[in-house]
């Protein structure tokens, strides 16, 4: 173990932080420029690029679980996840090249729609996006001590990550979006495949002798849809809306989008109810996961409708814009939005859970982020008041993608970490399908596209009272030693 890794140095929290950016990295493409390109190049509609991109929660579903499980419980190349980040950053580097010509490809191949290469290739992307992602992650979690360290450990990462998402919104904005894309091949791959060779991985993950023997059958599709019960809603609608799609055969009736938010309310309110004092640590543990499935499945609808349709908000509130103009004024959004991102993880949000604890401190960031959503929808009708709002909707961006990593992971065992954390990414990408299905093709019906910032308010809102609900691990270090399994 080397120097800077013994002592926890900022360096070394740098370093631990690259692969996630680079994966970060890629994901900032994916946002900048996916709906952009299929747009304004391969001319595609509003509900058919939703299709799109819910190609890749389709890949998160499996990925992120498959892999984190199997990373838990391997070992190879000197690494419990380093395997995985290097083949994962090599494969999205190739899916990036491809981007920009989804036109060449399908010409190479003989198809004479572009439709079904860019879910292909969006598929490809995302599914090795989230090769890497779980293992990016959970590496901070096998070489940090649960607490301060830990969360310490997820707002560099995201500073580290931020930081970089601000230069690749800079290039998206003041280039263009194919330097982004090329640029992005060349960083992904650099920095998903060296820094995972300075970081010494644990041969043995910090868990007592009881708690491994009884978790060895706890990776059950039974105990994993048990622990996923708040997301049986959004898992049953994204079933069902990916089948409508494909088949052609779309309802007008809306009963099964009723049905799975009835399911959805059930078991989130049945979750909120049942107290976690009384029972066992790990029953706890678990119950306080399923919390925060609730709590951050509601964030994710709002934050990827933003994502997939700002264009459309840009279109309908800026019609005079160009299409180059309005890819620029979204590039620029991002990267204001990424700048607040990458500045307030270290700088404010660490220091304020210390005071205030970290679920409360998440709660009040995603409340304002709403509050943003709102603005938008009463003066966002000019690119100076867009990127106002986008530096204030960045406070709750920035604690999205860090403080519920660590909030998370001081409420299950060390040894499933890459499990839990695949399982955390289901109240992401489940959503993400909600937002590109659902969402989608309601805004495509409807004249009037502030619906979508409408639906973003709402859902951080509900969002924001559900993240008050959660406590914080009192003493985390307790609930890992006295843990006999992760159920």
């Amino acid at each position: 173990m080397s120097t800077m890794q013994n002592k926890l140095s900022n360096f070394f929290y740098i370093i631990l932080g690259l692969p996630s950016t680079a994966m970060g990295f890629a994901l900032c493409i994916q946002i900048s420029a996916l709906s952009w390109i299929l747009s304004t190049k391969y001319g595609l509609k509003i509900d058919e690029i939703g299709l799109v991109w819910a190609a890749g929660p389709i890949a998160g579903i499996l990925g992120q679980v498959i892999i984190g499980l199997i990373s838990d419980n391997v070992w190879l190349w000197s690494g419990r996840r380093r395997p995985f980040i290097i083949i994962g950053g090599i494969l999205c580097s190739l899916m990036l090249l491809a981007l920009p010509n989804l036109d060449v490809i399908a010409a190479a191949l003989g198809l004479h729609s572009i439709l079904g290469v860019a879910i292909a290739v969006a598929l490809l992307l995302d599914l090795s996006i989230n090769v890497s992602f779980n293992p990016t992650r959970s590496i901070i979690a096998d070489v940090t001590p649960e607490g301060k360290e830990r969360t310490r450990g997820y707002t560099w990462m995201q500073t580290i990550s931020g930081f970089f998402g601000v230069g690749a919104y800079v290039i998206g904005a003041f280039l263009d979006n194919y330097v982004l894309i090329y640029v992005g091949v060349v960083l992904v791959f650099l920095l998903s495949t060296i820094p995972v060779f300075f970081i010494t991985e644990p041969r043995e993950l910090k868990q007592n002798l009881v708690a491994i023997a009884k978790t060895k059958s706890d990776a059950s599709f039974k105990s994993i849809l048990m622990d996923i019960q708040p997301l049986w809603g959004f898992l049953l609608y994204g079933i069902y809306a990916i089948i409508e799609r494909l088949s052609g055969a779309e309802s007008h009736t809306y009963y099964v989008e009723f049905i799975c938010l009835l399911i959805t309310l059930f078991f989130i309110f049945q979750t909120l109810l049942q107290k976690e004092a009384g029972k066992s640590k790990e029953e706890a543990g678990i119950l306080g996961f399923k919390k925060i499935l609730a709590a951050h499945s509601f964030t994710w609808i709002g934050i990827q409708t933003m994502f997939v349709y700002m264009f459309a908000y840009v279109q309908y509130k800026m019609p005079d814009l160009s299409a180059l103009k309005m890819g620029q004024v979204v590039s620029i959004s991002f990267l204001i939005l990424n700048v607040t991102g990458a500045v307030l993880p270290v700088a404010i949000l660490e220091p304020l859970t210390r005071k205030i604890g970290s679920t409360k401190t998440h709660a009040i960031c995603i409340g304002s982020m709403a509050v943003g959503y709102l603005g938008m929808l009463f003066i966002g009708a000019s690119p100076f008041m867009v990127y106002a709002l986008m530096a204030f909707i960045g406070i709750g961006w920035a604690a999205t993608i860090s403080l519920p990593f660590a909030i998370m992971t001081q409420k299950v065992g060390n040894s499933k970490i890459g499990l839990y954390m695949g399982l955390f990414n289901l109240s992401v990408v489940l959503p993400q399908l909600v937002a590109s299905l659902g969402v989608g093709h309601a805004i495509s019906i409807v004249a009037n596209k502030n619906l979508i910032f409408m639906i973003c308010a709402f859902t951080l809102a509900i969002s924001s009272l559900l993240w008050f609900t959660i406590r914080d691990s009192s003493n985390p270090e307790k609930i890992q030693l006295k843990s006999s399994s992760p159920h």
